[in-house]
């Protein structure tokens, strides 16, 4: 991770690249290996089953469920401690069950971290995937509760 305008943001490395670039087109994508079909992430060059270096990206549903989650507590980097509180949440997607990615859950496309009481979150919620676009251009998934 990096900073911009003291913000953590990704670093986008060659195997990565395209999850990031799909995410700037508003679609959620999984590295697959082209030749067994495995799901991987985080993206890498060669498939961990069959070891192969064929991929694609698959079109993921975007729906998943919390399967963890965090309030972190000061002391915290400045621009994080004035969204406290907030949330930091770990989603299993639902068509990959093996798959999880870290983000936020917020209230719309494009809130804050603190737009959802973090009293409101529970393992096992429904969510669904949305983009934000973070001050240095990178757009990140973040989650929205499906029953809000």
């Amino acid at each position: 991770m990096t900073t911009t305008d003291d913000l953590l943001t990704p670093v986008v490395d060659n195997d990565g690249a395209p999850f990031w670039e799909y995410a700037a087109r508003g679609e959620l994508r999984v590295q697959a290996c082209a030749d067994c079909g495995e799901l991987r992430f985080p993206p890498r060059p060669c498939c961990p089953h069959c070891h192969s270096f064929a991929s694609e990206w698959r079109l993921m549903s975007g729906k998943g469920v919390v399967w963890s989650y965090v309030v972190p507590h000061p002391p915290l980097l400045p621009a994080y401690a004035a969204q406290a509180p907030y949330n930091a949440v770990i989603v299993e997607l639902a068509d990959a069950p093996h798959i999880r990615l870290v983000g936020n859950v917020v209230a719309a496309a494009g809130a804050a971290l603190d737009s959802v009481d973090p009293g409101r979150l529970r393992i096992g919620a429904k969510v669904q995937v949305t983009f934000t676009e973070l001050p240095d251009g990178t757009t990140v998934p973040r989650w929205l509760l499906e029953r809000p």
